[in-house]
């Protein structure tokens, strides 16, 4: 039986969690649950798993989770603030923690979980892309157990030798092929981006996603991102990660070897695989997801991604070569830029002009504690949202 604390609980991939784990309550149980605000959607979740614990962060919600847990009569406590965050992350009987909490937010409580030597269940990229140095380095001393749930990750954990041990050379691998749908823009006049609208950056044409990831997705800075992260897992270099697009969505990535072999993870767009995964690692389970139907599929496409339809995926290859906190302003600054595009402020084109212009402007440093990283992250902030007021429709 593995005792699990969920952060994010509320979050797609929270749900997709908790999917999995009512699939199998005899081997999983979970003792937190974590959320910003959606206190309703919380506490639905506590009648049903009946956590030790329920986080949120949001004072007010929080209150209302109180009386509902009590008025219900469930042996729920409700804590509030980052402090529970990193508490509930690090509890002595908690073996596992699935970090789905989206955004620089979710780097502390993830980062106190690999400190505490816990097995993570990482989903959330800003910790990897922020801090991946500090994050890894706590992995190793604390000999936390580390599985990707990204499918693009996972995949390719599941493609590397059992026992590869961050060497590329020496377990015969030669590249990282990381796949990436193209979004919805991937076939889109480039003369016609500058006017695309939220919604349609948001219709993804394969995966059921939030809208900030949307976006994302729709720019291709969620695969530059993910480049980054790719890095840190797997100790490749930014000319060993090739991104292939792949419009089906149904290869998740691939491992190249030197000896011309690619070994490939295949199967239907549904996050609850990659999570089954890692929860049962390394073992198999149930995850609830549907056999991929090849016959239906019918045919495979590759193309080289457009580094002039999508700069933001140049944008992130560029931060990973420059290293420090340079990544850390691509994601803050990315953030804003995308919050202020859902807002309609500034146009789809206009996100990567801003994370450019951040990029150029602060300065970079050397990460060596965490609070460089949240110093360089509140630096970005402050000179994007500059931009956006500057350049505000």
């Amino acid at each position: 039986m593995q005792n699990i604390t969920v952060l994010g609980s509320t979050g797609s991939i929270g749900k997709s969690t908790l999917d999995v784990v009512a699939r199998h309550p005899d081997r999983y149980r979970i003792i937190a649950l974590t959320a910003h605000q959606q206190d309703e959607l919380l506490f639905e979740q506590c009648r049903q798993f009946c956590p030790h614990f329920a986080v949120l962060l949001d004072e007010a919600a929080a209150e209302r989770l109180r009386k509902r847990i009590a008025a219900a009569g469930l042996d729920v406590e409700v804590l509030c603030g980052n402090e529970a965050l990193v508490r509930v992350a690090t509890l002595p009987d908690v073996d596992a923690v699935m970090a789905a909490i989206v955004g620089a937010a979710g780097m502390r409580p993830t980062l106190a979980a690999a400190e505490a030597g816990k097995k993570v269940l990482l989903a959330n990229k800003e910790t990897l892309v922020l801090a991946g140095h500090l994050f890894m380095d706590a992995v190793r001393r604390s000999g936390a157990v580390l599985l990707p749930i990204d499918s693009e990750h996972n995949a390719i954990f599941q493609s590397l030798p059992h026992d590869y041990a961050g060497n590329m050379q020496h377990s015969g691998v030669s590249k990282i092929l990381l796949t990436a749908s193209g979004g919805p823009f991937r076939n889109t006049p480039l003369s016609e981006l500058q006017n695309v609208t939220p919604d349609q950056a948001c219709a993804h044409p394969n995966w059921s996603m939030g809208r900030k990831i949307s976006v994302d997705s729709a720019s291709m800075m969620n695969k530059g991102l993910e480049v980054i992260e790719a890095h840190w897992l797997f100790n490749a270099a930014a000319d060993d990660i090739q991104v292939v697009v792949h419009p089906q969505s149904v290869i998740h990535s691939m491992v190249q070897y030197v000896d011309g072999s690619v070994l490939a993870q295949l199967g239907n767009p549904d996050m609850r695989t990659p999570i089954a995964y890692a929860l049962a690692w390394p073992e198999r389970i149930d995850s609830g997801v549907a056999p991929l139907d090849l016959f239906a599929i019918a045919r495979l496409d590759f193309v080289a991604p457009d580094f002039e339809r999508f700069p933001c995926l140049a944008l992130a290859y560029r931060a990973l070569r420059e290293g420090g906190t340079v990544p850390a302003l691509l994601n803050a600054a990315n953030e804003i830029a995308v919050a202020a595009f859902l807002d309609r402020k500034i146009d789809f084109l206009d996100i990567p002009r801003l994370i450019e212009a951040v990029m150029g402007k602060v300065v970079r440093t050397e990460v060596h504690q965490l609070q460089d990283v949240l110093e360089a992250d509140t630096a970005a902030r402050i000179a994007a949202q500059e931009w956006v007021e500057r350049n505000s429709k």
